[in-house]
């Protein structure tokens, strides 16, 4: 959900200039800043920007520059701020006290220094409009830039989860009979071959195996992946949903690490826990 979208129109010695950014986040943090004039217009532009942008941490700067003629800058209420001076004045020698900051003092008052509202009007508001609106289509268009990026990145690591589920296809078959014999090596060692009881072993093994199965967790791995790839072709905002997803793989991956009961079937669970990791970062960046 990374962004960045900037605009800017030239009218009649006026720049009304709109910049976009945002960074990753599950929600939608907006930070709107605009100037006094349109601050009527706050509620439209946050129910446009919650509508268009969804999620990330938003920051919408929105600024108008006047060139000197235009500008209305502050007055200075000269006769007031007289009135105050003389009156301090007068106490600051009756009291004996310093006077060397007696006018830095006097400005603060009240009503001393007054600040005219930029007049605005329909006018104004239709350009700062089409600006943010053009500002908010070079933003969606950085991040569908970058969405093709995190599409192809996303395939990748689901591709090489795959690569990884492959292999451990090929080893998992091979398990059963080396735990087989690494029980009866055992038994033969400890208790001597003619006192194994060949009926008593099979049933054990049979629920010792039935413990170890990780038939579900393979249909189901590659159905997550499967769902996972067709959701991310989705043109509907959907990385919530990738989101849900990443943790039903990652389960399915967990469950067949702690059924292995294999060095090299961990190694590849260990691989496809990092192939994952990197998904669940990329996902903070889709919407």
């Amino acid at each position: 959900m990374t962004g960045y979208g900037l605009a800017s129109t030239d009218h009649e010695n006026v720049k009304f200039a709109v910049e976009i950014k945002s960074l990753n986040s599950k929600f939608l943090e907006l930070n709107l800043k605009l100037p006094r004039a349109f601050s009527d217009k706050e509620l439209l532009l946050r129910n446009i920007c919650s509508k268009e942008i969804e999620r990330g941490k938003v920051s919408v700067s929105i600024n108008i520059e006047r060139s000197e003629e235009n500008l209305k800058g502050a007055t200075i209420n000269a006769a007031l701020l007289s009135k105050y001076y003389k009156q301090l004045e007068e106490i600051n020698i009756q009291l004996g006290a310093n006077s060397n900051n007696l006018l830095q003092a006097v400005l603060n008052f009240p009503e001393v220094i007054s600040y005219s509202d930029e007049d605005v009007n329909e006018n104004d508001w239709d350009i700062l409009n089409n600006t943010f609106i053009k500002a908010l289509e070079s933003f969606n268009q950085f991040r569908l830039a970058e969405g093709v990026v995190l599409k192809t990145d996303l395939e990748l690591r689901i591709k090489n989860i795959l690569q990884f589920f492959s292999e451990i296809e090929v080893l998992e078959p091979l398990r059963i009979p080396q735990i087989r014999s690494r029980l009866n090596q055992f038994l033969e060692d400890n208790v001597g071959k003619i006192n194994v009881d060949q009926n008593r072993l099979e049933q054990e093994l049979i629920y010792y195996i039935d413990k170890l199965d990780i038939t579900e967790e393979k249909i189901r791995l590659r159905s997550h992946c499967d769902y996972f790839i067709e959701t991310l072709k989705s043109k509907d905002a959907n990385g919530k949903k990738l989101g849900f997803i990443s943790q039903e793989i990652g389960r399915e991956i967990n469950t067949m690490g702690a059924k292995a009961n294999d060095a090299q079937i961990q190694q590849l669970v260990v691989g496809m826990k990092e192939e994952l990791e990197k998904i669940k970062e990329q996902l903070l960046n889709v919407l």
